[in-house]
């Protein structure tokens, strides 16, 4: 079955970067958009990013663009997301999901991993 399996989270000070991993399972993951998404508290799913199958495109939200960095490992099977300049907005559980940024609320996605920007 499809497992999506998030890591890397934790808590940093403004400022300062975290690198997002996914690992994936169950489903040919060279062939498949993916995307990060995130949820801060009290609030509905936030898109992030998206990555093409190959990595060739990549898109991002507004409110990450120039900071967060989206890329994959298709010989790991292992989606990345890199975050430097994090501030405190970007508070939040992160979630890697199968598919595409057009109902990205729809897309199959794991457990999620929290990220909290705190001094």
């Amino acid at each position: 079955q499809v497992q999506l399996v998030e890591s890397g989270g934790g808590l940093v000070q403004p400022g300062g970067s975290l690198r997002l991993s996914c690992a994936a399972s169950g489903f040919t993951f060279s062939s498949g958009t993916m995307t990060w998404v995130r949820q801060a508290p009290g609030k509905g799913l936030e898109w992030v990013s998206t990555i093409s199958p190959r990595g060739s495109i990549t898109t991002y939200s507004d409110s990450v663009k120039g900071r967060f960095t989206i890329s994959r490992d298709n010989a790991k099977n292992t989606l990345y997301l890199q975050m430097n300049s994090l501030k405190p907005e970007d508070t939040a559980v992160y979630y890697c999901t199968r598919g595409g940024s057009s109902d990205y609320s729809q897309n199959y996605r794991g457990q999620g991993t929290q990220v909290t920007v705190s001094s």
